[in-house]
């Protein structure tokens, strides 16, 4: 008989603890981690970095009300009376690339252990939290492992080991642990539309001696990208993604992207934009900062980006959700009022197309350039 499957078997984002990536730093007091990671956050300031710690204040009263204090400056401060739950942490750290940990409250994925003579004892009693040692920091150059650490571990002795001063060299570490987790980038044809102004199906219009959503299709796997066809009906063609966010546009066909697999940046690209090119795709990847939201093409002298050729970080699928869930179902929305990432082209490589006045006109102008 085969098993009840209670859930629907969704594929999930790969988490570590509390979030995608993060790494944990114990083995001495509180004070000296809080430090580091200050110091280590200015070299890495090119990244989205957060700290998970708790709070150190003694007799704590329960809080009635949760206080969200905003500076102008882009400070926040949040006092909750939540506890710590971990698929609340990463929802809270979805739009990090890296999260620090103080280890002394709160286990990580990966660690970061500093070598403390006066924490030995302490140490031992967190010794089963060291399962994923990634480097180890001294903080005395002749500090030397405690001997249960080397019991335990018999391979410690070939870790990375850096001093408490070298923070270039411990940032330019994690730069390389933030690097390997950095999304690979799947691609996103847009079909789904009715073409209702057009009057017929846009996505096999032939602008360039092809139909469009092959034409797409090719400019962007010609740089070595998985690509696939959003499409509003279930199919079962595997080079297809059906709607399962269902009426909701390209922001739909983005969403159900996202369910199929949310570790994957998506670029996603509409059919009615005949004058982009391999070039245009080029630039957008070049471009790409994946510690954004996303990385979105905006035509010169235009108010807004174009949402329809934009790479979405996964990091943005929470945040589309959470638009959804408010009543809006517009990508664009979205992109206005989040971290992104502007390129700037001419605005006449994006120009939309919905018409067949407009269509004959496009064609006539691609067949004159290509002469």
């Amino acid at each position: 008989m085969a098993k009840h499957q209670k859930h629907s078997n969704l594929v999930r984002r790969q988490n570590d603890h509390f979030a995608s990536n993060e790494i944990s730093i114990l083995g001495t007091n509180c004070g000296v981690i809080s430090e580091l990671v200050q110091k280590l956050s200015e070299h890495l300031s090119n990244y989205k970095l957060a700290y998970f710690d708790a709070s150190h204040a003694q007799n704590v009263v329960k809080n009635k009300i949760a206080t969200y204090t905003f500076h102008h400056g882009g400070n926040l401060q949040i006092t909750t009376s939540g506890n710590v739950n971990k698929f609340e942490q990463r929802l809270q750290f979805a739009h990090y690339d890296f999260v620090f940990i103080n280890g002394n409250h709160y286990q990580g994925a990966k660690q970061i252990l500093i070598l403390d003579e006066e924490k030995e004892a302490s140490l031992l009693k967190r010794l089963d939290q060291l399962d994923r040692i990634e480097f180890v920091i001294k903080l005395k150059k002749e500090s030397s492992f405690f001997s249960f650490l080397e019991e335990k571990y018999p391979h410690i002795n070939t870790l990375k080991c850096y001093t408490i001063d070298e923070v270039a060299k411990i940032a330019n570490h994690l730069d390389d642990l933030i690097q390997e987790k950095v999304p690979s980038v799947n691609g996103l044809v847009l079909i789904g539309g009715k073409s209702t102004r057009m009057g017929a199906d846009k996505s096999t219009l032939d602008y360039h001696g092809v139909p469009q959503r092959k034409f797409v299709q090719e400019i962007i796997e010609n740089h070595t990208i998985e690509t696939y066809f959003s499409v509003q009906d279930f199919s079962e063609n595997e080079s297809e993604i059906s709607d399962v966010f269902l009426n909701l546009g390209p922001f739909g066909g983005i969403c159900s992207a996202f369910q199929k697999d949310p570790n994957a940046a998506w670029l996603a690209v509409a059919i009615d934009l005949p004058f982009i090119n391999e070039e245009v795709i080029q630039l957008l990847l070049e471009k790409r900062n994946p510690s954004k939201v996303a990385t979105a093409i905006k035509g010169k002298g235009n108010a807004f980006v174009e949402p329809l050729i934009t790479i979405y970080e996964p990091k943005a699928y929470p945040i589309l959700l959470q638009y959804l869930a408010q009543g809006y179902s517009c990508p664009r929305k979205m992109l206005i009022n989040s971290d992104v990432e502007i390129v700037e082209i001419d605005a006449s490589l994006i120009l939309n197309v919905n018409t067949p006045e407009a269509f004959e006109a496009a064609k006539k102008e691609i067949n004159s350039k290509h002469g």
